[in-house]
């Protein structure tokens, strides 16, 4: 046979089956496109299958009922607003919070409308320390236990007196890092009571943590105006670990005693802070402006000064005193404290 005879009559062929293709295509364009290639490629004859499945595959790959994929432009617009909508949630300070677990901060303003910048307490938690409260006033030692008390403070004012002298700022410092040690561990042993013995404390348990937590917010304002040397840093460290320790054995074995100690060294406290007091008033210490934590804490008025911060300080140590001799006058008649009314609210 002539070669380029069977050339044309193939060329031929080829021409008629792309006709049939076509018109099989328009029949079945809206059927799927699974089922369209496989009843197109039935009726084609077995030496042009690569050709038909070719043609096949080319009507596949767009069928009128696929979804439109998701452009890349469309993916990095919602990526993008969702990072908006995350970033909305950054507070100023440029931490994430969570919404999820509901611990997002609110919006807290001052009485002035400016924002709340404390995180350490929150406006509700702020109060005017009562300065008409009694300073004088002190417990006479009576029972054996008193004497006990009394002379145990008055032997650990000896080296406090000789290390410190009349630098009251840091004598302050330290005399808060132990004066807050009191109401946390009592108010731990007493949370722990009322849990073991399926007991209600009468409020006592509030009590002594809301004494804990103004001692702190005492140490965190003289820490503004004193600057701790890293020897003095130490010695907090020292005083605080043993003083926790023996409080916290003192007042499982003595609850009574433990309170007659705190209330004389709250007695202690005072003298130190009006012994501090006298010396801004005489110039010896210099009446700096307060600190902003404590002109929130206290609602001091914006031109307080160090006298003012010193006053009430004074004061709610005044109260402690007052507090711990009550609840040490409440063990020693035989009674608990649930047993008397709290002193709650005062901080």
């Amino acid at each position: 046979m002539n070669p380029n005879f069977a050339r044309i009559v193939l060329r031929n062929l080829v021409r008629q089956q792309n006709r049939a293709l076509c018109n099989y295509s328009n029949a079945y364009f809206s059927l799927p496109s699974l089922r369209s290639s496989e009843i197109v490629s039935s009726r084609q004859p077995s030496c042009f299958a690569f050709a038909i499945s070719s043609w096949n595959r080319s009507l596949s790959s767009a069928p009128a009922t696929e979804t439109k994929p998701e452009s890349k432009d469309e993916k990095e617009i919602s990526v993008s607003d969702d990072r908006k909508r995350d970033l909305d949630k950054v507070p100023q300070s440029g931490i994430m919070t969570s919404s999820y677990w509901g611990i997002e901060r609110p919006k807290l303003t001052r009485e002035d409308g400016t924002e709340w910048p404390w995180n350490c307490f929150m406006p509700w938690e702020t109060y005017k320390s009562d300065v008409s409260i009694d300073l004088s006033k002190h417990h006479v030692p009576k029972t054996f236990l008193d004497k006990v008390a009394y002379r145990t403070v008055k032997l650990l004012r000896i080296p406090t007196d000789i290390f410190f002298q009349r630098r009251y700022g840091c004598r302050a410092m330290m005399l808060e890092t132990v004066a807050a040690v009191p109401g946390m561990v009592a108010g731990m042993l007493l949370h722990l009571k009322s849990l073991r013995k399926f007991q209600q404390s009468g409020g006592w348990i509030k009590a002594l943590l809301e004494e804990a937590e103004n001692e702190r917010m005492h140490l965190m304002t003289m820490i503004e105006i004193v600057k701790p040397k890293w020897y003095e840093r130490l010695l907090v460290l020292t005083v605080q670990g043993v003083f926790f320790n023996a409080y916290f054995i003192l007042y499982l074995l003595s609850p009574k005693l433990a309170h007659r100690v705190v209330g004389y060294l709250e007695e202690e406290a005072i003298h130190s802070y009006t012994e501090f007091l006298k010396d801004i008033e005489s110039g010896a210490i210099e009446n700096i402006p307060a600190p902003a934590i404590a002109i929130d804490y206290w609602r001091l008025p914006k031109d307080a000064t160090l006298k003012d911060v010193v006053v009430v300080v004074g004061a709610d140590e005044a109260h402690h005193r007052d507090v711990n001799h009550f609840a040490s006058d409440i063990h020693f008649q035989g009674k608990e404290l649930k047993e008397a009314p709290a002193p709650i609210g005062y901080h």
